[in-house]
């Protein structure tokens, strides 16, 4: 059997956006690259230098690419530099010649690229990683409405329409439709979680379709358990600091606890980003920090980079994924997860899904402060619960056995054949 050439493109480099899509994208090139099965691999990352999409792209190193490219429409979700995806990327993918392409998203990258690959590499499988709900939600793809940031269980026009008024019903309609037709460029989907599959199935796209995979993650030991000679109180708080987060709501819940109950635990917060949000919640999170940074129950660790993240778990007993919205597939969890570290977080979507309450963590219900400031108390003072939940802990699948249940995937051949052939005509 012949070996695969590969070709993993992104929406970011990690190494300038560490966002757990593009962290997953780069971890699977680097997979393919020791596969003996892969002959060649390449990465494509999406980057912004700040000069504007030129379209342009360059050597980052052997192998990889920088593109510059962003989005000159969100709401259809295309290229601002169209004519880079039609020249300039299409020049880039007859020169590397892949056998399969293994694309991690299309935001910032437009859709339009998908049709270019099946005009210009129609034996090609193009194989593509839903990370959330952008194509099902204009709303930042959160499925969260504007404004209450009520949840959103599938998408309607009706709804959508009220969520977003400055688009009407049919520009709701044809949106779907623009996206439902690149979509039909695609060969296969993987899906991080069971949860953002069912969802997409909901919105349209045929379940024999979507496999679910989990983001691969590095193989490492667990850590030790922090040492203490009290209580498995220290808890910590990883990545970003936004409205969807949750960490307003994770210092809400601090502050329904009693002063004598505040003294049982301390909240890490290693985030980053604050001063890219709103001065509204900017204003929101310094005003219910700082007393409580004050009162030594919290304490701000500041952004990290990746190398240092095994040094911050070492430090702490819980990890907190308090997210208000349905989450995918938390890149956090699974870090937790591989140094030993038992996850809390809302009972809801992609998080509920990983996290087993009771064996390997504990969920609170979503959006609820009081429920939260209890399993926060609960975790803390319940001897033996601690051990019971980190011995419950399995390691999440390995970026090698991430990489070959990718190159297992072959695609509906079939039915790219007819989308081929429209390709080609278009």
């Amino acid at each position: 059997m012949s070996k695969e050439r590969v070709l993993v493109l992104a929406h970011g480099h990690p190494d300038f956006n560490l966002g757990g899509g593009e962290i997953a994208a780069y971890n699977l090139f680097k997979a393919f690259k020791k596969d003996s099965n892969v002959e060649k691999a390449w990465f494509i990352g999406r980057v912004d230098r700040g000069n504007g999409p030129t379209g342009s792209f360059s050597l980052r190193r052997e192998d990889e690419y920088l593109w510059e490219q962003s989005l000159g429409n969100s709401f259809l979700i295309k290229a601002a530099n169209a004519h880079a995806v039609w020249n300039n990327f299409r020049a880039m993918i007859v020169a590397l010649k892949p056998t399969k392409i293994f694309a991690h998203h299309y935001f910032h990258l437009g859709l339009e690229y998908f049709r270019v690959i099946k005009q210009e590499l129609p034996a090609a499988r193009l194989i593509v990683t839903l990370h959330e709900y952008m194509a099902i939600c204009h709303q930042q793809g959160q499925m969260v409405k504007s404004g209450s940031k009520k949840l959103c269980y599938e998408s309607s026009l009706d709804d959508c329409h009220r969520c977003i008024p400055a688009f009407s019903r049919e520009q709701f309609w044809l949106r779907e439709m623009f996206i439902k037709e690149h979509f039909e460029f695609v060969d296969h989907f993987v899906s991080p979680s069971e949860f953002l599959r069912q969802r997409y199935i909901a919105w349209g796209i045929a379940p024999e379709k979507i496999t679910v995979i989990e983001n691969g993650q590095e193989e490492a030991e667990p850590l030790p358990a922090r040492a203490t000679t009290s209580l498995r109180n220290r808890f910590g708080f990883f990545g970003q600091i936004n409205e969807f987060k949750g960490a307003d709501l994770l210092l809400e819940a601090i502050t329904r606890l009693t002063p004598k109950q505040r003294k049982k635990i301390v909240v890490e917060f290693h985030g980053a980003n604050l001063e890219h949000q709103s001065q509204e919640f900017q204003k929101k999170i310094n005003h219910l920090m700082q007393p409580l940074i004050a009162e030594g129950c919290v304490r701000w660790a500041g952004p990290y980079q990746a190398s240092q993240l095994k040094s911050r778990l070492s430090k702490v007993d819980w990890v907190l994924v308090p997210s208000i919205w349905w989450e995918n597939s938390p890149m956090v969890i699974q870090e937790a997860f591989i140094y030993g570290r038992p996850v809390i977080c809302a009972n809801i979507g992609g998080m509920a899904e990983k996290v087993t309450h009771g064996v390997n963590g504990l969920h609170f219900e979503a959006r609820n402060s009081i429920d939260l400031a209890d399993t926060l108390l609960e975790a803390a003072t319940t001897e033996g619960l601690w051990g019971n939940l980190q011995e419950g802990i399995v390691s999440p699948i390995s970026y090698t056995q991430c990489a070959k249940e990718h190159l297992a995937i072959v695609g509906d051949t079939n039915h790219s054949t007819a989308l081929e052939q429209q390709a080609i005509s278009a």
